[in-house]
């Protein structure tokens, strides 16, 4: 089962355990960290996701994950956490929720003499990203894109 098979699984079994708690399924993540592989389950909510939240999904899905169809995976480190407010958006549904919002675009390589770029999310379409900074309308394709982040707003 590669990275992303086992997220997609990973999802489906979250689903009935996100409905129960009342949260949303923000992402799931399969990736080497460091010597480590970290299996990472994003929540969310609507107000706060708290620690409570996170210890019963992570309790309720860990069992599932000892079944056969998991046994070919390396050693991992099961993780559930917060989407959290600097919380990275990667979906199109998680662009669609936060259209109007003050995001964090970073790059692959300078573009413009920056490795980044902090404005209003304007659009977003087949993973182009539109920000507004200073009046100023700037389309970032996909290609350039490492990773968009909410920027908090403190």
């Amino acid at each position: 089962m590669n990275a992303k098979e086992l997220c997609k699984r990973v999802r489906e079994l979250c689903e009935p355990f996100v409905e129960e708690l009342g949260v949303t399924l923000w992402d799931v993540e399969f990736e080497k960290e460091g010597g480590q592989y970290m299996l990472t389950v994003t929540i969310d909510r609507d107000g706060h996701t708290d620690i409570d939240d996170c210890e019963k999904l992570s309790r309720s899905i860990d069992p599932l994950l000892d079944a056969k169809e998991f046994a070919s995976l390396p050693p991992y480190t099961l993780c559930v956490s917060s989407a959290g407010i600097a919380r990275r958006l990667k979906r199109p549904e998680h662009f669609a929720a936060f259209l109007g919002s003050e995001v964090e675009v970073r790059f692959y390589r300078p573009i413009a003499g920056s490795k980044m770029a902090v404005g209003v999310l304007r659009d977003y379409d087949e993973g182009r990203v539109t920000l507004e900074q200073d009046g100023t309308v700037t389309v970032f394709e996909p290609k350039d894109i490492a990773a968009v982040h909410l920027w908090p707003e403190i």
